[in-house]
């Protein structure tokens, strides 16, 4: 595993409950601040492998981008279970629940 990889796993793992991270800030602590996208292919390829939180990763925006319906009120569902406000078009006030 690439040490970028490694890193986002980690970073990934310690986003509390009831906040959230951009892909951009992941991105940024992993040691590539332009690697967002590679961030959504880790959150893709090993989210069941290492059980990561990728409901609590959002775009630069604090909205969920999940293309299919499912996965995006999937993603709302488990946010708002841990008491992230998430409102009627998907997005999250991250001055209020960004992880820093």
């Amino acid at each position: 595993m690439k040490p970028f990889t490694a890193n986002v796993i980690d970073i990934l793992k310690q986003i509390p409950k009831g906040t959230v991270m951009t892909y951009g800030q992941v991105a940024k602590m992993a040691g590539s601040p332009r690697g967002a996208r590679q961030v959504v292919r880790v959150l893709h390829t090993m989210s069941r492998k290492h059980r990561l939180p990728w409901h609590r990763v959002v775009n630069r925006n604090g909205q969920i981008v999940l293309k299919d319906d499912e996965g995006a009120m999937n993603q709302k569902w488990l946010l708002e279970d841990e008491g992230v406000k998430v409102s009627e078009t998907g997005r999250v006030d991250l001055d209020v629940y960004g992880f820093r």
